[in-house]
This record gives structure tokens, C-alpha cells and sequence, in this order.
């Protein structure tokens, strides 16, 4: 069981990774302005979500889902992990949306927004490790 708990830090931490890097290129997709700029960002928005973000969720999902099978239900410490990791999958799914809209050239949102929104995932992350190492419930 420890070997799916590493593996499930690692994919973890490889999802976090993409979803703080992805609205951090929608910032500087917002502020392009040539075309070549634009049809750059478009390959490395996909590549990233697709190729390296995507894929970490559903194995650090799948992952926990094994980790949660094998050691029970842990406390209302992990009822509130689980509820924010689905607000953790609305966000990668939110990207999606923004990824699309960019990909076919029809983003309103301007770089002071994805720089916002770029923040929440770092809370959720804050909050979700809090849960996890403490266990205040």
C-alpha cells in the first residue's frame, strides 16, 4: 500500500503542476497579440493538459480511490478532502472550457482575470495537505 501512496503523491503532484502552469499561460496567451504567439500557446495549452495534467488527475484519482478502498473510510477530515477534491476537478474541467475558447480564438477573459483565477488551485492545495497531515477531524 505504501507504493500506491508514493505513486498517488507523485501523480498528485504532477496534476498540481500542470493546473498551476496552464492559467499561467492563459495569462500570457490573453496579452498575445501576433499570431505566432497565439498558435504557440494553443500547442503548448494542449500539450500541457492533455499530455502531462489530464493524465495525472485520473491516476492520482484512481490512485486515491485505491488508497481509499484499502484503508476505509478515514473521518470527516477526508469527507471534506474528497468535497475539495471535486472542487479540484471543476477546475481542471473549467480549464478545459478556457482551453477550448482559446483554442478557437473566442477568449473574452483578460490576463488580471487568469491571474486570479490562477490562484485557486494553490488554496486548494494549502487546504487539501492541511487536511491530509492534520487531521483536525
Amino acid at each position: 500500500m505504501l507504493w500506491i501512496k508514493t505513486f498517488h503523491i507523485v501523480f498528485v503532484v504532477t496534476w498540481f503542476a500542470g493546473l498551476f502552469y496552464l492559467p499561467r499561460l492563459f495569462v500570457y496567451h490573453a496579452m498575445t497579440e501576433d499570431e505566432i504567439s497565439n498558435q504557440r500557446f494553443k500547442v503548448m495549452e494542449r500539450k500541457l493538459y492533455f499530455g502531462i495534467a489530464t493524465p495525472s488527475a485520473v491516476l492520482a484519482l484512481g490512485t486515491g480511490l485505491w488508497l481509499w478502498l484499502g484503508y476505509g473510510f478515514g473521518g470527516m477530515w477526508l469527507m471534506y478532502k474528497l468535497l475539495l477534491v471535486l472542487i479540484l476537478i471543476t477546475y481542471h474541467l473549467w480549464c478545459w472550457r478556457y482551453l477550448a475558447m482559446f483554442r478557437t480564438d473566442r477568449n473574452v477573459r483578460s490576463h488580471v482575470f487568469f491571474r486570479l483565477f490562477n490562484e485557486l488551485p494553490v488554496v486548494l492545495l494549502i487546504v487539501i495537505v492541511a487536511l491530509v497531515v492534520l487531521k483536525p477531524f
